[in-house]
């Protein structure tokens, strides 16, 4: 039956998985930079980006799989992702709209190698026709993204994260996700103090996988919120 299909374990896209990941694992070994900005910290976003273009910096496996079955079990009509990198998390999200037989994946990525390499391999994985890579900033890219945005995954430098959240906030649905990845770096402090603040709207817990992920649910109309 093909309501039935799991894409997530079948031979192209679990085999294309498999090496990512283990290409993923050699990540401390990669060279990086020099950072124009002089580092990390004084780095603008694309300097950043430039600097790390080898690096997969990946979600984890067992975070990929919770997102997989978060997109089947909301069945979102648009899902965001902010970071491609490589596409390991963008494979997930995709299998998972692929299978929910509607949907579409807008993903944004600052560096043209990643963004090749992205490309590459969902079309490799047979996965290239429910998403689109936006190339450029994401405080750019994703203004045109339209909604109403059912699930949002937020992977690229985490000191966006808030800012990347708020320029979305107008055109989340009712009930929308908002997953942010490795909420153990300091960096997202700032984040999570605000999803974690019930006056903004949302019920929102942190979830134990790798680097930890927090699990955001929009569960107040941007209308019905005391300004």
């Amino acid at each position: 039956m093909a309501g039935m299909t799991i894409t997530l374990h079948q031979p192209p896209v679990r085999d294309l998985l498999d090496r990512l990941f283990d290409a993923a694992a050699r990540d401390a070994e990669v060279p990086v930079g020099p950072y124009a900005g002089g580092s990390f910290e004084a780095s603008s976003a694309g300097e950043r980006a430039d600097a790390l273009e080898s690096v997969y910096m990946p979600i984890s496996a067992r975070g990929g799989e919770l997102l997989y079955s978060l997109v089947r079990a909301t069945r979102p009509q648009t899902v965001v992702e902010f970071g491609t990198s490589y596409g390991i998390s963008t494979l997930y999200l995709a299998a998972a709209v692929r299978d929910n037989g509607a949907g579409r994946v807008y993903s944004t990525e600052l560096s043209a190698t990643k963004i090749a390499h992205a490309r590459a391999n969902l079309a490799a994985a047979g996965l290239d026709a429910w998403v689109d890579i936006v190339a450029g900033d994401a405080r750019e890219t994703l203004r045109d993204v339209p909604g109403p945005i059912g699930l949002v995954l937020l992977d690229g430098w985490k000191d966006l994260y808030l800012t990347v959240l708020c320029l979305l906030e107008p055109r989340l649905a009712p009930g929308a996700l908002v997953i942010g990845d490795d909420i153990e770096m300091a960096a997202t402090a700032q984040y999570l103090a605000y999803v974690r603040d019930p006056a903004n709207g949302y019920v929102s817990t942190a979830f134990p996988v790798e680097d930890g992920m927090e699990i955001s649910c929009r569960a107040a109309n941007q209308d019905t919120l005391s300004v």
